[in-house]
């Protein structure tokens, strides 16, 4: 799929900030990201649990519904799959929300997204970038630092949960924060499936 231009999409070499609400400061000693659900078992994982998870690096290309596409950004983090291992999930588990800090709430933003295209090399919870203007730097705080979701190239970008802070397993779809503004479930940006 790479470097394909989705309908109604331009290009840039910028990668712009779109965000609601305020950019969410970042404790170490607070944070933590809760595995939640339809699971065996719920689970919170610190900062430091969640760095010791294996890493991935990907070209994963963005396509904003907003009409912004970029291409050639290469991320570093942790595969949605590592996450999903790190709990016993229950039979039947077929989408998730992936939640995010909004409004002071560490749980006010989430997407929803379908489990089973999320399980290859690009789907991660990234900390790090870089492109062919940048080297390797940190996520800044305006795009989720500590750790932001970036959803394959086959999803519009508002399903990449900024500030993330968990992932709720669920059996039946349910509509996340833009959803249920009417912003379409399934996202597919060479559909143009922006809304309902």
């Amino acid at each position: 799929m790479g470097n394909i231009l989705p309908p109604g999409q331009f290009e840039t070499e910028s990668w712009p900030i779109l965000h609601q609400g305020d950019v969410c400061e970042f404790n170490e000693e607070t944070w933590d990201f809760k595995l939640f659900g339809e699971v065996k078992e719920e689970t919170a994982l610190s900062f430091s649990d969640v760095m010791k998870l294996p890493k991935t690096v990907s070209t994963i290309d963005m396509h904003c519904v907003t009409t912004w596409s970029k291409f050639g950004t290469t991320f570093e983090g942790i595969a949605m799959r590592e996450l999903v291992n790190a709990v016993e999930i229950n039979e039947g588990v077929k989408y998730i929300q992936i939640y995010g800090y909004y409004g002071g709430d560490r749980f006010g933003y989430s997407a929803n997204l379908p489990l089973e295209a999320l399980l290859g090399d690009d789907a991660l919870f990234v900390y790090r970038w870089k492109d062919h203007n940048h080297d390797w730097q940190d996520i800044t705080p305006k795009h989720g630092y500590p750790l932001r979701f970036i959803p394959p190239a086959s999803f519009y970008l508002w399903k990449g949960t900024k500030w993330a802070s968990g992932i709720r397993f669920m059996k039946e779809d349910k509509a996340g924060f833009w959803e249920e503004l009417g912003y379409s479930m399934t996202a597919n940006p060479f559909k143009e499936e922006r809304y309902r």
